[in-house]
């Protein structure tokens, strides 16, 4: 075989590739600095790879999780950095999946594990009600579960039902389980490395309709604030987050339901009335503390929320208002919430859902005559 012979202008040629390379790669990376447009989806990507990285106990497994990266990909690329012991498919069984994972938190591992779509946790629904929320409490404390179950829920992306539905009631319902949900992509990274810290077990509710929505966030400057935080031991968890300032009424809502709250606020900005959104974020623990004070200083209220109306998280949100600020109400709260009927065909589906226009509607019935 010939030797190969590098010719002066062609190892001129070479370095100047090189370094065109070195300085599109110095500018990437001077570009990826700061805030950067970010999804919601790589907010908890980047979440649960950070946490891969901190703790070895940290897996992920669930259906269609590694190779394919998740059906929405959240997953994408866990399986080919932190390999098949760690980032895993499964077979087609929800309850075998919790189940795997109760016994691998009882012996010291850390799961994540995803519910392809919402209803399709209903088959592990024994499992969760039975054994996931119990164990701490029927060992007297003896056995944690730290296990984070994520469901990507709720509706807004044309799909039918056990594809939408909102099941956050039956969480929030059953003794011992907390109940997280993000509205905010900065909020879906930090809220996911705290569940996945947690001791005790996590129901993580994911709008699936926010996925792809984007904002401008710094992950290497979130994944700092988050580390120190977690050292210092300041927690998103019960803590609810004003996500816009007003004085004439309250927007209460969480996860979805967020942005659609804003946008009403919006409106009605335009219209010369001021309303202040709550953002719950974790629906147990409830903060309501900071829910009360917003509805004390606006005097009115209205809960907004995808899931049925009847024996809801809603229904629990009006009560507890109801209870610590009687005396400060000017008018009934109200509540925005999807109707009492299985979630609808695609084409029906924004009749269902709430909308600005019957939140705004809800505002208007508020008793501002008196």
């Amino acid at each position: 075989m010939s030797p190969t012979i590098t010719t002066s202008s062609e190892a001129n040629g070479n370095v100047s590739s090189a370094t065109a390379r070195a300085a599109a790669s110095a500018a990437a990376t001077a570009e990826a600095a700061g805030p950067q447009p970010v999804t919601m989806a790589k907010a908890l990507n980047t979440a649960m790879a950070d946490a891969m990285h901190a703790d070895q106990s940290v897996l992920v497994f669930g259906e269609d999780v590694g190779r394919l990266g998740g059906v929405f990909r959240i997953t994408d690329g866990l399986m080919a950095t932190f390999g098949e012991q760690r980032c895993f498919d499964t077979p087609l069984a929800e309850s075998g999946i919790v189940g795997m994972a109760v016994g691998m938190a009882i012996n010291g591992m850390r799961p994540v594990i995803e519910m392809q779509f919402d209803a399709f946790a209903y088959p592990a629904f024994e499992q969760i009600v039975s054994h996931v929320a119990k164990m701490h409490n029927r060992t007297k404390g003896k056995v944690k579960l730290p296990m984070v179950i994520r469901v990507p829920y709720a509706g807004g992306i044309g799909g039918v039902e056990h594809h939408c539905d909102s099941s956050e009631s039956y969480y929030a319902h059953t003794a011992g389980l907390k109940v997280y949900t993000p509205a905010t992509v900065a909020d879906a990274y930090r809220m996911l490395r705290e569940a996945i810290d947690s001791d005790d077990p996590v129901m993580f509710m994911e709008p699936k309709k926010l996925y792809w929505s984007k904002d401008l966030v710094d992950l290497d400057a979130l994944r700092a604030e988050y580390e120190a935080n977690a050292e210092s031991g300041r927690f998103t968890e019960g803590s609810a987050a004003v996500a816009r300032s007003g004085t004439d009424a309250t927007l209460i809502a969480y996860g979805p339901s967020v942005p659609t709250a804003l946008a009403a606020a919006a409106a009605a900005a335009e219209e010369g009335r001021s309303l202040e959104v709550i953002d719950i974020r974790t629906i147990v623990p409830f903060d309501d503390e900071t829910v009360a004070a917003s509805v004390r200083k606006t005097g009115r209220a209205v809960v907004i929320a995808e899931a049925h109306g009847f024996a809801s998280v809603s229904s629990e949100i009006v009560a507890r208002v109801q209870e610590r600020c009687f005396h400060h109400l000017a008018a009934p709260i109200r509540r925005v919430t999807g109707f009492d009927v299985p979630y609808p065909a695609p084409k029906l589906e924004h009749y269902y859902l709430p909308g600005v226009d019957r939140i705004l509607d809800a505002v208007d019935d508020l008793q501002w005559e008196d």
